[in-house]
């Protein structure tokens, strides 16, 4: 991982599009700091296509969509998009499974997490859990005390013992069945929405993010940005991000917004 500063000026003004992760990139200490949703706001303004793409839930990212200064949101892994239509002032969901398919999933899930709850002292149902439409979300720091690596590692095999894919975030173990991840749904919604073919113009966005379950998007883009703290998780990433800032967190990305803006980026 290079030092942001080595991200090349002319690159990063061909950045057209930002897409982040939410918990512990734009996020600090489970806050949305103020200077972090003016970077949002002030990548929108300049007209970049930003996409929040996050493991939180269809209920919040409802609100993500209708309210934040973003082009939409992948949710849930991937599981889904949503964008708000300012013309007809409609939102616009588009999921990976059908709603039939979502319901015998979900029964198998509570199955799986009342067994991953009884096998994992000290873990719990993700506060936001009650909000989500696909997926199944297992606290191991969140709003419970941290559990230590072994314990996160034994739900992961939980998952993975069940035939469900198991990402971990810097607060939750995801997990769910189908083939089905962050980039799969944001190719999807780039060309759906904004008719791009994200694997022809892959050098034209930025991904910021910070934990295992951004994997995917870090190797795929070659402009992935990783805020510090994804040095915590040094060794369990599948892929690593090509540049890491020198604040941690929210600060982190405002210093990717500072970066991209300083070159004039469009």
């Amino acid at each position: 991982m290079k030092p942001l500063v080595e991200f090349p000026l002319a690159a990063r003004a061909r950045i057209i599009g930002v897409l982040t992760d939410i918990d512990d990139t734009l996020s600090t200490d489970g806050c949305l700091p103020a200077a972090s949703y003016g970077a949002l706001e002030r990548l929108h303004a300049a007209g970049l296509i930003v996409v929040p793409v996050t493991g939180r839930p269809a209920g919040w990212c409802d609100h993500i969509a209708r309210f934040w200064p973003v082009a939409g949101v992948v949710g849930e892994n991937g599981a889904f998009y949503m964008r708000y239509d300012r013309e007809t002032r409609k939102l616009v969901k588009r999921f990976h499974h059908s709603a039939a398919e979502r319901a015998q999933a979900r029964r198998r899930l509570e199955e799986l997490g009342a067994r991953i709850l009884a096998s994992v002292p000290g873990t719990a149902l993700a506060s936001d859990q009650p909000y989500r439409e696909a997926d199944l979300a297992i606290d191991y720091c969140e709003d419970v005390p941290r559990l230590p690596e072994e314990a996160v590692e034994r739900i992961e095999a939980l998952f993975e013992q069940a035939g469900a894919t198991a990402k971990v975030s810097s607060i939750h173990v995801n997990g769910w069945f189908g083939a089905y991840d962050k980039l799969g749904m944001t190719r999807a919604f780039l060309a759906e929405c904004f008719s791009i073919d994200l694997d022809a113009r892959r050098d034209s966005f930025v991904f910021a993010g910070d934990s295992p379950n951004d994997a995917p998007m870090f190797g795929f883009f070659p402009y992935s940005v990783g805020v510090a703290n994804v040095r915590d998780f040094a060794g369990r990433l599948d892929a690593e991000p090509a540049y890491v800032t020198e604040a941690r967190a929210g600060a982190g990305f405002v210093e990717l917004a500072d970066a991209l803006l300083a070159a004039g980026t469009r």
